[in-house]
């Protein structure tokens, strides 16, 4: 296997012309992302060049108190992140639905990934746990994400449906069962579609890392089967932790529906 080859500075500069390929085609549309590009842009180089330089340290010097300080950072930002992409204004009971629904299913999948898949050790080896902890987490939250979205939407838009089913004597589990499957569905969907396209229509990022690492690439595609799996384990676990604990939110304790707060 050849080495790996070095970006250099002007090649990865070289790169942004993507960026401007992009900005420009937006322009000349009329269509008004231009902003929203180069922010993004210019975060995600910040924030990556941030990180690498923080993965290196710790790299160098492995500790169960960064892992752990990584760990947090990663399910609050989550967290964070799923609450304020949701245009739709949630009650403080569901907000803790999707912390708990984040941080309980993408934890038992990552343990349970790191222990007994791949077996590291020590437990807290950072070259492991960081990068598939990201991945667990990263995965789940687009999936709560889209949950959250179609959860709240189909209570909101379907209100007289719901309250019909509760006159007619179904309880609230019967009367928002078809909302809260779609909502299931609509938010494990992009993670199957991936995974079917996956190795004829695409490369994943993680096994196309490893190949160009200089990794053998059934090395590569056996850590590739195994984090797909993880994955879907994981957005599984979380968003139906969340959709089966969310939509009892919008019922008070006389079983009324109730969604003036969200």
């Amino acid at each position: 296997m050849n080495g790996i080859i070095d970006l250099h500075l002007w090649q990865m500069i070289a790169a942004y012309i993507f960026v401007i390929i992009l900005m420009v085609i937006v322009k000349l549309k009329g269509i008004p992302r231009e902003k929203e590009i180069l922010i993004s842009s210019v975060r995600m180089t910040l924030q990556l060049i941030l990180t690498g330089y923080i993965l290196v340290y710790i790299f160098d010097s492995p500790s169960p108190l960064y892992t752990i300080l990584i760990l947090i950072a990663m399910e609050a930002f989550a967290v964070y992140n799923i609450i304020k992409r949701t245009k739709i204004k949630l009650s403080t009971n569901l907000k803790k639905i999707i912390a708990f629904s984040m941080i309980t299913g993408t934890l038992s999948c990552l343990f349970y990934f790191l222990f007994v898949v791949v077996h590291i050790s020590p437990w807290y080896n950072p070259q492991y746990f960081i990068p598939i902890a990201g991945m667990l987490i990263g995965n789940s939250m687009t999936g709560i994400s889209l949950g959250v979205t179609r959860l709240v939407d189909g209570m909101q838009s379907h209100k007289y449906l719901v309250e019909g089913a509760l006159m007619l004597g179904a309880t609230p589990k019967m009367a928002a069962k078809q909302i809260v499957d779609n909502a299931f569905d609509s938010a494990i969907l992009p993670t199957i579609n991936s995974m079917v396209g996956m190795g004829i229509v695409f490369l994943p990022g993680m096994m196309t890392g490893q190949i160009l690492s200089g990794t053998s690439p059934v090395t590569a595609i056996n850590y590739q089967i195994a984090i797909m799996l993880g994955i879907l384990g994981s957005v599984a676990l979380t968003v139906i932790l969340f959709v089966q604990l969310g939509y009892k939110t919008f019922f008070n304790d006389q079983d009324q529906l109730y969604i003036s707060n969200q």
